[in-house]
């Protein structure tokens, strides 16, 4: 049986062209791809330029319809088993047309999605901008942020490994791998089976094993319904009295 490929969506809120914020986001991309591809999985790349969508996000905020290209930069986002969203800093921050495109979407939509976020900028002052803002968002759309962020600031570009703080390509191979290996354990499973007619329980389903077309199912339900309350870990590692 053929193994799915891996959807990756690629999000870059760069406005010039050519832009550092796409730069960064074709490296990450490409850093995660090698990930895959290194555990056997084939990556399938989707780029979504927010610099070409500005219009129609403005009018989705006034009319509440995504026009077409939108809609199917949203689609793209939605269906990806990981996400890679790279912004440049504006006042301290990620700019209004890259939060204005996650705004339009569904807040559901990344539930639960391993997300790689990355951000440019002038100088190294704006780099808190990863985890005082665009690492919140994530959270807050309920994202799975990979641990490693990536800030590129303007001389980052040309730097070298000091031996002390990883350059910017070391940190890029880092996010990129992280993303990978999440991608891999939180993505859905390569197919679903249907049983034969008349199995309506599991045992059934079970008996029927030999005829399924394939055999692993992606997960359903509550995604957070097995985690396990602070405090009911905290009472399991005390000693019995």
């Amino acid at each position: 049986m053929s193994t799915a490929p891996v959807k990756l969506a690629v999000v870059s809120a760069g406005l010039s062209e050519p832009s550092s914020t796409r730069l960064l986001a074709d490296r990450l991309a490409a850093a995660a791809s090698r990930g895959l591809e290194t555990a056997g999985r084939e990556p399938q790349v989707q780029h979504v330029e927010l610099r070409d969508l500005a219009t129609e996000i403005a009018q989705n905020f006034v009319t509440g319809f995504a026009g077409e290209e939108l809609k199917q930069a949203l689609d793209d986002v939605a269906q990806a088993e990981g996400l890679i969203a790279v912004t440049p800093v504006f006042s301290a921050s990620y700019s209004g047309l890259f939060k204005s495109f996650f705004d339009v979407m569904e807040n559901t939509a990344l539930t639960g999605k391993p997300v790689l976020i990355g951000a440019t900028g002038g100088t190294p002052r704006h780099s808190l901008v990863l985890d005082h803002a665009l690492r919140p968002l994530f959270s807050y759309l309920r994202a799975v942020v990979v641990p490693t962020a990536v800030y590129a600031a303007t001389d980052d570009w040309g730097s070298a490994d000091d031996g002390l703080t990883p350059s910017l390509p070391g940190r890029i191979e880092c996010a990129g791998a992280e993303l990978a290996r999440l991608t891999r354990a939180c993505g859905p499973a390569v197919a679903v089976a249907e049983p034969e007619a008349g199995a309506e329980d599991e045992e059934a389903v079970g008996e029927q094993a030999p005829h399924l077309k394939v055999v692993a199912q992606a997960p359903s339900g509550d995604p957070y319904e097995d985690v396990v309350p602070f405090a009911q870990q905290l009472a399991a590692l005390r000693p019995e009295e």
